[in-house]
């Protein structure tokens, strides 16, 4: 199989064709880490790349499919994850200085179970310090690049993520969602993110930022890639007492590419706020191309947000300054000042305040579903609404006007944390030449609907196919 073969094939493409013999996975992780090589420092979306015992690995999955033994659905596949989920004596810097060189003593949840289904670890990649940033912003390391054009903003927390996938160097990755950090990168970067029910996935060996917002989920080229990713991920984790114990569904069952009877809710007033032009146009796009398959497209409102998003600012920053109290009074000087003044509103609200916020809650949650989805399946929404920003526009010049632009990028996505709902995030066409995406929002614990609509819009459109020229 050449190389251009291998370049074309997404996740679940690459897991037949080592199934069928089509590929080896030793051919797939020499190309991968070839491609994290070569092209990594150019996006600077590496942060390690475990050559010796990924080639271990894939050597082993070639050996047990020539043995005829039962294959896991990843067997074979090489993946490369945001560096916060730990593996056991891998360091792991979390993006900080004041972290630099941790040792974990644990190997994530998620990390196992896709070691598990047979997936190949070749490496980890680069995120925002602390995970602490929407674009991908880290004045210690430097910011990751985005593939479609170097100087524009990939989309953070989990910027290398997004940026290794789109450029092909990996066929998913994990990344985290506290604020919108899966999403972001997914759709700035042109490909597929889910950011799941909060308590769908364990978080247990994962740096914390916020525990009741933190969401681990894929990304990946297609919706099919993420369902068989958060497959293998989810489900309950003795070691995460919080992580649901709900049972979870062969997602990639609920893939039928049928929308006829499908309602999709739309909600304006807030939620068309912001947006350029190239950005709504896209949008109206991708719903005409709803309703031509027979979707049913309805218009809503959604309840005031600004209730919602203070409370996800109270409970974020409370949860994050708690965590990080120590270190922020110890090590000020070693924070980037720009992720320094995201952190310290948190030690501004009182006690009172957070337990208003999380009382809350259930109350607001029902609020949103009821005004926004009604009785439709999924919401439908910009995930970004504005055009991708440049790196320069976030990173230089007064903290007023940077924090401005990035309440603007997180302005569809911080709320749906708070709610505890999950989102898709799937690419939509291109503004400026660069890329342009639509979440759906559903209930809790509505993955596969997600998942459902997302992939039966790919099999109309060909934006998820679309990759940057990365040589």
């Amino acid at each position: 199989m050449t190389i251009a073969h291998l370049d074309q094939m997404n996740l679940c493409e690459a897991a037949l064709a080592v199934a069928q013999g089509e590929v080896s996975s030793q051919q797939l992780t020499e190309h991968a880490i070839n491609r994290l090589k070569e092209v990594g420092p150019k996006l600077n979306c590496v942060v390690s790349i475990h050559e010796e015992k990924a080639l271990d690995s894939a050597y082993e999955a070639d050996k047990v499919r020539s043995l005829g033994k039962p294959l896991g659905p990843l067997h074979g596949v090489p993946l490369a994850h945001k560096e916060l989920f730990y593996r056991q004596g891998v360091v792991s810097n979390n993006g900080s200085i004041i972290s630099e060189g941790f040792l974990p003593s644990e190997t994530s949840t998620v990390l196992t179970r896709l070691d598990q289904a047979g997936a190949i670890d070749v490496g980890q990649l680069h995120m925002a310090e602390f995970a602490m940033s929407p674009t991908g912003f880290n004045l210690h390391y430097g910011h990751v690049k985005n593939p479609w054009n170097l100087a524009y903003c990939p989309g953070g927390s989990s910027s290398g993520s997004g940026a290794a996938v789109a450029a092909r160097l990996v066929f998913g990755s994990l990344g985290t969602d506290t604020g919108g950090s899966i999403r972001h990168p997914a759709a700035m970067c042109g490909v597929t993110g889910i950011k799941p029910t909060w308590s769908r996935v364990s978080n247990y060996g994962s740096m914390p930022l916020s525990v009741s917002l933190d969401c681990a989920g894929p990304i990946a080229r297609t919706a099919r890639d993420c369902a068989r990713l958060l497959s293998v991920i989810a489900g309950f984790d003795s070691n995460d007492l919080a992580s649901s114990a709900l049972p979870v569904p062969h997602y990639e069952d609920f893939l039928t590419g049928r929308l006829k009877g499908v309602k999709i809710a739309v909600p304006g007033a807030y939620y068309e706020q912001n947006q350029d032009e190239g950005v709504a146009q896209a949008l109206k796009i991708a719903l005409d191309t709803f309703s031509s398959a027979g979707a049913q497209v309805i218009h809503t409102k959604p309840p005031d947000m600004d209730v919602i998003n203070r409370m996800m600012a109270i409970v974020l920053t409370v949860e994050a300054a708690a965590h990080h109290q120590a270190w922020i009074s110890e090590r000020p000087q070693d924070y980037a000042p720009q992720v320094l003044a995201r952190f310290k509103p948190g030690f501004e609200f009182s006690g009172i305040q957070y337990f208003d916020a999380m009382s809350l809650r259930a109350k607001l949650t029902n609020e949103w579903l009821k005004a926004v989805l009604g009785d439709a399946d999924v919401a439908f929404m910009p995930t970004i609404p504005v055009s991708v920003p440049s790196i320069a526009e976030t990173t230089e010049g007064d903290w007023g006007n940077i924090a401005k632009k990035i309440s603007v990028i997180t302005h569809c996505n911080r709320g749906i944390n708070y709610l505890g709902l999950p989102a898709i995030s799937t690419p939509a066409g291109f503004a400026n030449d660069l890329p342009v995406a639509f979440q759906l929002v559903g209930r809790h614990f509505d993955e596969a609907k997600l998942l459902m609509i997302s992939d039966a819009y790919q099999r109309l459109t060909d934006w998820h196919t679309r990759s940057p020229m990365m040589a």
